[in-house]
């Protein structure tokens, strides 16, 4: 991929990322655990949204053929709504160009952060699960008396109240869930949804020994269970397999957005986890595997504020994540570990230059010449909604 030029005040250019590098070093005191960060060198930076919804929580997937996926929930007006949906959008010149967004999924309520993965066998499963987060806002705004300043427009109580009264309460509560789409065709017919299990906002991973492993929480259940599903079928179909542990003084439930990769072929077995305990909060927190997910260590700090973290074991060998960082610099960061994960070297900026804390939740793919490629959502000066952004970048041997 050839290096771009970019001028577009929203997006970061070459002098920037080479001045928020050394504001990460400045910042942040590295433990001792944390290695230093390899030398980066950032191609391009743009938006490739092509309309102006908000979008949210993208994954993006590289495919054996080269042709890159990449999923989010579009059609939205904000990060809470009832409008929500699940948009596919195919990149055939390795992230240079994209094609218009083609909806997958559009149930009768909210559709969340969407996941992909292409397994070995060359089917494609999207992930996604439904809420109703959008219920208290929606309520709140109709009790607002005529004339109160805070008012919605008329407008928007009435699109609002549309997309709520599609279903009725009971059909609003049985719509909750985790949710699950098969392709066995490239992508271009769908199964309906099925039952995932649990979720997490960037899907499952593929193990080398055929098995796919799903990290994530089971939600809408009680009682709320956070570790590992397998499908032992291509996708088609999850059981449960194990429990991750509480860290003694965790509460369970503060246990969000996990994300697994095996470390190396047939080896350990790494998940990282977004954590909102008073221990380390905010932080991501990690645990591994040694016995292909079947019991799982108590989870620990990494040294890494920010989150949530997406996993890639690249093709020399080390690991990848890459991670949301809501507080200055606000943007989007990554980190190497060339032992499995044992330890991690300090921040490497993918981004910097965001404008608010909504933004994040990259994801990266490793391209054919060795180029890295990063995807996320952002809220960024003049446009009201946020968009996707996309960042192509090479990492030090």
């Amino acid at each position: 991929m050839k290096a771009r030029t970019v001028r577009t005040a929203a997006d970061i250019g070459r002098r920037r990322f080479l001045r928020a590098a050394g504001a990460a070093a400045a910042w942040a005191a590295i433990p001792a655990r944390v290695r230093a960060a390899p030398s980066a060198k950032l191609l391009d930076t743009r938006i490739i949204s092509h309309d102006d919804a908000y979008h949210g929580w993208p994954t993006l997937a590289r495919r054996a053929n080269g042709d890159l996926l990449l999923v989010c929930s579009g059609g939205r007006e904000g990060h809470i709504c009832p409008f929500g949906r699940v948009d596919l959008m195919v990149s055939k010149d390795h992230g240079a160009t994209w094609g218009y967004p083609r909806v997958l999924l559009d149930s009768d309520t909210d559709d969340r952060d969407a996941g992909v993965l292409e397994t070995a066998k060359g089917t494609l499963l999207v992930t996604t699960f439904t809420s109703q987060a959008y219920e208290p806002y929606l309520a709140k705004a109709a009790a607002r008396p005529a004339g109160d300043p805070a008012a919605w427009p008329a407008e928007k109580l009435a699109r609002w109240n549309a997309a709520h009264t599609r279903l009725d309460a009971d059909g609003r509560k049985a719509e909750l869930g985790t949710w699950m789409i098969r392709s066995t065709d490239g992508g271009r017919t769908w199964s309906p949804r099925y039952d995932s299990i649990v979720n997490s906002p960037h899907g499952p991973a593929q193990l080398v020994d055929g098995r796919l492993l799903y990290a994530g929480k089971k939600l809408w259940a009680d009682p709320k269970r956070v570790g590992v599903c397998e499908s032992r079928d291509d996708g088609a179909t999850w059981t449960w397999l194990a429990e991750i542990p509480a860290r003694p003084g965790d509460d369970f439930g503060a246990y969000h957005e996990l994300h697994a990769v095996e470390a190396a072929p047939g080896g350990r077995i790494v998940v990282q986890i977004r954590n909102h305990n008073k221990t380390d909060a905010q932080e991501t927190i990690q645990t591994e595997s040694d016995d292909g997910g079947r019991t799982w260590s108590v989870p620990h700090a990494i040294g890494v504020w920010g989150l949530p973290s997406h996993l890639l074991r690249l093709r020399d060998g080390r690991l990848l994540m890459t991670y949301g960082h809501r507080r200055a610099p606000l943007g989007n960061q990554a980190r190497v570990s060339a032992d499995g994960g044992r330890t991690w070297s300090g921040a490497i900026p993918v981004s910097a230059d965001g404008t608010s804390s909504d933004l994040g939740y990259p994801s990266t793919v490793e391209l054919a010449d060795g180029t890295l490629l990063t995807a996320w959502y952002e809220t960024v000066k003049g446009r009201d909604r946020a968009v996707l952004r996309q960042a192509a970048w090479t990492l030090e041997a």
